[in-house]
């Protein structure tokens, strides 16, 4: 057993079966939650606003002192805070850091909420936020299970694995998750406390999580995992760490480059990677090449997806509400001053947000990264690894065209044929014609009449590629194909089979 391995409950942990148990009995999951407030009140509870929320407890009995104890923060008379968590003790409770006393009141010292994650109800332990009352977050504060969480949730590939390693886990929730589709979790962390919720979160929930205290990749070094997850520090700016679930102490992007270049050794024969990252625009860089290079020469295929591009001023000032703090304060200001200029001496005119995924593979090392900021349906999870299994197959065939050639293909059932149309001196003329993939990531080609020919002719029980393109070729010359135009054909068919527009058979 590792060292650093946690092998003794907390207080809190040793808590969670009578928060269960109470839970349970009142009913404070996320179904009947959102049922007892209704739409509109549990709306009001995602924008912060108390009132709503306040006004429709009163009349929820025990769940509703759940909700104002739990979820907005309310100090209650401990009468009424015994008889809902029962069989819970209050001063169990207190001992443990759940609650805290406040006169002869008490209120919640910690977050503490359902969420449906996908497989029913799993509650999560967090530290409070600022969300219902203003407050200063402290240095190892722990993250609850915010938007960034989410996207990676549903950025994340469920098909069933052995290993899995949620690097960084916070609160947990990445490896609470990750129990619905690995046999065997494992999640690491540097901040003593947030491991301390995690394995709150991992009693309450009835889950088995190995938790491993240590710096980055030391907890499990030698390990190799089936999927590693992560959502690291990851935010760009100078290298000084004040909030540990987001300042990593290295400058800029210095984190995603270790994540990214360092990941790759954690992973098994096959095993994937999916993770959060964060990267720099620098003026006159192409932010692809600046990615790729964290990559090692081998044993690795990417796939690297940018969602955003925030600019500087626009991304400091989010990260300092992120904090808690108000930007028209002077302590505040003086931040953003410093990071403000720390992006402008190295040249950073955009910080790019986004999802990397990793593959290891036999063989030299594969990268595709590309822009995907326009709209598309979550989510990705499925579609990465779809995209590993197209490019498996271009991978196969890459050696040799013939095999491309003599292939039967298909047009994905989503792909549709768009045609714009303006007007003009003659009427009607066509502007733009593209391929539109109308599920998951939504990528459009612009296409030619000849190339939507091609694809008329991908059908079922079609021809091979190698017939369809010498009676295209025959069609429009009279002639049969030139190597030139079975050359340019190759390469949209390979760009059309990687994006899922088309498939083969």
């Amino acid at each position: 057993m590792p060292t650093n391995q946690r092998t003794t409950s907390s207080p809190l942990a040793d808590l969670a079966p009578d928060l269960r148990t109470a839970f349970v009995r009142v009913g404070y999951d996320a179904i009947t939650l959102f049922e007892a407030l209704g739409p509109a009140t549990h709306a009001a509870l995602s924008r912060q606003e108390p009132v709503p929320v306040r006004r429709a407890a009163r009349g929820l009995g025990e769940l509703g002192t759940l909700i104002r104890l739990l979820l907005l923060g309310d100090a209650l008379p401990e009468r009424e805070v015994a008889a809902a968590l029962a069989p819970a003790d209050i001063s169990r409770a207190v001992a443990a850091g759940l609650l805290e006393r406040d006169g002869s009141d008490v209120r919640a010292a910690l977050d503490l909420r359902p969420m449906d994650l996908g497989a029913g109800t799993q509650w999560m332990f967090s530290d409070l936020d600022d969300s219902m009352r203003r407050r200063t977050l402290d240095t190892d504060h722990v993250l609850g299970v915010g938007q960034a969480s989410l996207s990676l949730l549903r950025a994340t590939p469920t098909s069933p694995v052995g290993t899995v390693l949620d690097l960084g886990t916070g609160c947990g929730v990445q490896a609470m998750h990750a129990t619905t589709y690995g046999q065997r979790v494992t999640g690491t962390d540097v901040n003593k406390r947030a491991l301390w919720l995690a394995e709150a979160t991992a009693r309450l929930n009835d889950l088995d999580v190995e938790l491993l205290e240590g710096s980055w990749f030391e907890p499990v070094a030698g390990r190799r995992f089936d999927r590693v997850v992560a959502n690291p520090p990851f935010v760009v700016g100078p290298a000084r760490i004040e909030h540990t679930y987001r300042d990593s102490g290295l400058a800029l992007d210095g984190a995603s480059e270790l994540v990214i270049s360092s990941v790759p050794e954690l992973l098994a024969p096959g095993g994937t990677a999916a993770m959060l990252s964060a990267w720099v625009h620098v003026t006159g860089q192409d932010w692809r090449t600046r990615v790729s290079s964290w990559l090692p020469d081998h044993g690795i295929e990417a796939w690297v997806v940018q969602r955003d591009i925030a600019d500087p001023d626009l991304y400091v000032g989010t990260w300092l509400r992120d904090a808690g703090l108000d930007p028209r304060e002077p302590l505040a200001q003086e931040r953003a001053e410093r990071w403000l200029e720390a992006l402008a001496v190295n040249n950073v005119d955009g910080i790019g947000f986004g999802f990397v995924y990793l593959r290891a593979i036999d063989g030299p090392t594969e990268i595709l990264a590309e822009d995907l900021t326009h709209a598309f349906d979550d989510p990705l999870g499925p579609e990465a690894l779809r995209y590993f299994e197209r490019s498996a197959w271009l991978r196969a065939v890459a050696t040799d065209p013939e095999l491309v050639l003599a292939s039967r293909f298909e047009v994905d059932p989503a792909t549709a044929l768009e045609r714009v149309y303006l007007p003009g001196a003659e009427g009607w003329q066509q502007q733009v014609a593209r391929l539109h993939r109308g599920d998951g990531p939504r990528w459009q080609h612009e296409t030619d009449d000849t190339t939507a020919a091609l694809l008329a002719g991908m059908r079922p029980d079609g021809l091979p590629l190698r017939d369809l393109i010498e009676l295209l070729a025959f069609g429009e010359t009279g002639d049969a194909a030139t190597p030139e135009f079975i050359s340019a054909a190759l390469g949209i068919v390979v760009g059309l089979v990687r994006h899922g527009l088309i498939h083969p058979r």
